[in-house]
């Protein structure tokens, strides 16, 4: 199910689509947030009187806006049930533009699959590749980086970041330099048509928080705790990447909570490598008691904590 806003219990609530009679509804309330809308997915047809061993459901596939063209097959059986195709006729096999972006479209997606993430964000990542290609600025470059760049750029642009790490993760053995040099070449090249509301600004700690916390199983005070916490540091010039801090926060935390986490526990979670976690609580101790509430834990306890 996705999430879309409802007017009548004025949130994000989950929706159901009724494809049959094309009406978006709200799960919680049941009001019709949008009525007889188009399914532009595949169409399925089912040809029962065809004998043989051919499959009788055939598909079409969806029409992709960002193709200039689409591709039309038709494909002819031999009569009487007799094996192989009579006749193939195909037109318009596409640009090399189009081949190339349907390549990009379909590694895009299965990056997207690994990591988990939602529609809107995949077809942002390929919409930033079809401007790149647009403008000329892909061709003779490696595309793994290019690709995990523009979906790195959309999973932040939708308020879902992932980690540099977490891309490379997904990757066909990229590095995270090239990723990184990937990044910023695409920021680079899209930069004035992406437009001032595109721009990507720092991401928070906090962005990482929820995710980590549930990895680590982590109770709804404890990550609520490490949210205040990373607000706090904010104020403070502590340079450290946001992962980093974010990790040692939760080291702290759960450090505090009756669920102890090591710092291996908190490197799985979040990527960080257990000596920045280490060098990253050194930095925060000292502000222990001004960054993490006082409803959390209390004074006498946060000067036990360690970085060990």
């Amino acid at each position: 199910m996705d999430e879309e806003y409802c007017i009548e219990c004025k949130k994000n609530t989950q929706v159901i689509f009724d494809h049959a009679a094309g009406d978006c509804i709200c799960f919680e309330c049941g009001l019709v947030l949008e009525a007889h809308s188009i399914d532009d997915t595949s169409e399925w047809r089912t040809f029962a009187n065809e004998s043989g061993d051919n499959d009788p459901n055939r598909v079409g596939a969806s029409s992709n806006p960002l193709l200039t063209n689409q591709s039309l097959v038709t494909i002819i059986s031999k009569p009487n049930g007799a094996s192989g195709d009579f006749l193939s006729t195909r037109s318009n096999h596409g640009s090399n533009s189009d081949r190339s972006l349907l390549i990009a479209i379909k590694a895009v997606g299965v990056m997207s699959d690994r990591l988990g993430l939602v529609k809107t964000i995949r077809d942002r990542a390929s919409e930033y590749y079809k401007r790149l290609e647009d403008q000329k600025c892909v061709k003779g470059r490696k595309q793994d980086p290019i690709y995990a760049a523009c979906l790195f750029i959309a999973c932040h642009k939708e308020a879902k970041p992932r980690t540099v790490k977490e891309i490379q993760s997904i990757t066909n053995g990229t590095k995270k330099k090239e990723i990184g040099r990937a990044i910023e070449y695409v920021k680079r090249q899209l930069g004035e048509e992406m437009g001032p509301s595109m721009e990507i600004g720092a991401v928070h700690d906090q962005s990482y928080l929820k995710r980590f916390g549930s990895h680590l199983s982590m109770s709804f005070q404890a990550v609520k705790a490490a949210q205040e916490a990373v607000a706090k540091i904010e104020e403070l010039d502590i340079r450290r990447s946001p992962t980093s801090v974010a990790a040692a926060v939760l080291f702290m935390i759960t450090q505090l909570s009756e669920k102890k986490k090591s710092r291996r526990d908190i490197s799985l979670a979040t990527g960080v490598a257990e000596g920045t976690i280490r060098n990253s609580v050194k930095d925060l101790l000292s502000y222990a008691s001004r960054i993490i509430p006082n409803w959390y834990a209390k004074e006498e306890d946060l000067k036990k904590l360690s970085a060990s």
